[in-house]
């Protein structure tokens, strides 16, 4: 069985993947990097195949379900979920190595950081670590890094539109265990270009609190991607 599983879902990340895969590259053994994909039209698969990564495809655009496809068919004994668009230290295995030699019951998320100079991005970043530390809610994109058993154990990630990382962590038994590693994981500003900052966090926030109250999915996931 190897050490870890590194799952990515991908759609049409030919431009980011490379960059992220070189940064695992530095991780030779005792790793699978499983890349899951949902129909990409540009090279993204062309891509993982030359980093030797191993490919599933799934038939539907649901981050979700593309989690749990990479995870159903991983080998690891630890798996580590992250977004094609981010970014890891050179020396980023070795500094979690001895996390995993422990208890196998915690489970680890990255500080979060954005890759962007603006200083509004600090304040960004302040902010979105304190909500993961003090409440136990970290973003998808920081990564998530859990012992199989107690993913399964947890049922995984659901297939459902939106919001699969808040879902999931709902769902953990060990929530206490949730830990954030001393470590960042840099995070693309490609989401935020396109949106003022503070209005967005403010709709992602009404958008969970929609969905807490019991509303649908659907109609949240119609809203969320209104143009």
């Amino acid at each position: 069985m190897s050490k870890i599983s590194i799952i990515i879902p991908t759609i049409n990340e030919a431009n980011n993947l490379p960059l992220l895969l070189s940064d695992l590259s530095s991780i030779q053994k005792e790793r699978e990097i499983i890349i899951v994909d949902c129909g990409s039209e540009d090279k993204t698969i062309d891509i993982a195949n030359i980093y030797g990564a191993k490919v599933f495809i799934s038939k539907e655009r649901n981050r979700g379900l593309q989690l749990d496809i990479g995870a159903k068919n991983s080998k690891g004994e630890w798996l580590i979920f992250l977004h094609a668009d981010t970014r890891l230290n050179h020396d980023w295995f070795r500094k979690i190595n001895s996390y995993l030699e422990g208890n196998k019951n915690s489970i680890y998320y990255f500080e979060f950081k954005i890759n962007h100079k603006k200083i509004i991005y600090r304040v960004l970043e302040i902010l979105v670590n304190f909500r993961s530390k003090f409440f136990k809610q970290p973003y998808g994109d920081q990564g998530l890094i859990i012992h199989r058993t107690t993913y399964f154990k947890n049922n995984g990630f659901r297939k459902i539109p939106l919001m699969e990382d808040v879902d999931f962590l709902r769902r953990l038994n060990q929530k206490k265990d949730l830990k954030q590693l001393n470590l960042p994981i840099f995070i693309s500003s490609r989401k935020w270009e396109r949106t003022n900052i503070f209005l967005q966090a403010i709709k992602n926030w009404h958008f969970r609190r929609r969905w807490l109250k019991g509303e649908s999915l659907k109609s949240i996931y119609s809203d969320y991607y209104k143009k």
